[in-house]
């Protein structure tokens, strides 16, 4: 099956030291959490940035000292967030990449949120942004992580290939069962009917983020697949029933030995540049 690779997602846009004291919110435990997770054998990290007062921010500056401390210990491919938060405008999450990442995500569909404090507000993506977006990284050499919720957003998948916006391979992120009126229950069923309506492209790479109590389950499938997946704090603040994760490296050790359990190798961030098209930046 070849090999897989790993992403971390260390920080996200909504979880606090107050559900989980490990989580990195400031550059200097992001990098350093970074270059943990780098050594278990994650090849990307995502990112999101935090204030001095642990606000989420789309500060340039604060991505670019995130992105000269990972690269002073490191070499793992740096992807920023355009995904943002509930307090950010669009032109303010695509300002991320103005700090220059490897890669970007990129969410491919409008979605409400159902949990408190958020509850009821919209992540908006209407199709001509997630076009902007696009184009955006495509000038700046920027891979973008397709980051799709449900079949629907397939959609907007096809209409920026047929529009020549994004390159081969196309890079198509799976998220599962996250709280959101357009995302899918964290189930085997939500993955393996996400993968049944997938394009029928040759040039696909997939990877599967689940959300919560089930990301171990569905990260693990997704290795039997043969697909590559993601772990993290941004994902999921527990390492078992009732036990907060000590680090985001601790997840990724867990995947990369039941990734060997089942006979698999890892991919490391250069052999990942390969897999995915993409050249090392050192900015």
């Amino acid at each position: 099956m070849g090999k897989i690779f790993i992403t971390a997602a260390l920080t996200g846009g909504l979880i606090t030291k107050a559900q989980n004291p490990n989580l990195p919110e400031q550059p200097d435990e992001i990098a350093e959490d970074a270059h943990r997770c780098f050594n278990e054998g994650a090849a990307i990290v995502h990112l999101h940035a935090r204030d001095k007062n642990g606000k989420l921010s789309s500060d340039p500056k604060i991505y670019k000292e995130i992105h000269e401390r990972i690269r002073a210990k490191c070499d793992i491919i740096i992807q920023d967030t355009t995904g943002g938060g509930p307090h950010l405008s669009l032109d303010e999450r695509l300002s991320s990449i103005e700090a220059n990442p490897e890669m970007a995500s990129l969410n491919m569909g409008t979605m409400t949120r159902l949990l408190e404090p958020y509850k009821g507000t919209m992540q908006i993506n209407p199709p001509w942004e997630i076009e902007r977006f696009a184009k955006t990284m495509s000038e700046k050499g920027i891979k973008p992580e397709m980051e799709v919720y449900n079949p629907s957003m397939f959609v907007d998948v096809n209409n920026l290939i047929e529009r020549n916006l994004i390159k081969k391979p196309y890079y198509i992120n799976l998220v599962i069962g996250i709280r959101f009126q357009g995302g899918l229950p964290g189930t085997p069923k939500s993955l393996l009917m996400m993968l049944d309506q997938a394009p029928a492209l040759r040039d696909v790479i997939f990877n599967v983020t689940a959300i919560g109590k089930t990301q171990i389950q569905l990260t693990t499938l997704a290795m039997v697949l043969g697909l590559n997946l993601r772990v993290g704090m941004e994902d999921n603040i527990y390492y078992s029933k009732g036990v907060l994760a000590k680090s985001n490296a601790q997840l990724v050790a867990r995947s990369v030995r039941i990734a060997r359990e089942l006979g698999l190798e890892i991919a490391s961030p250069q052999e990942t540049r390969e897999i995915l098209g993409i050249s090392k930046n050192t900015q």
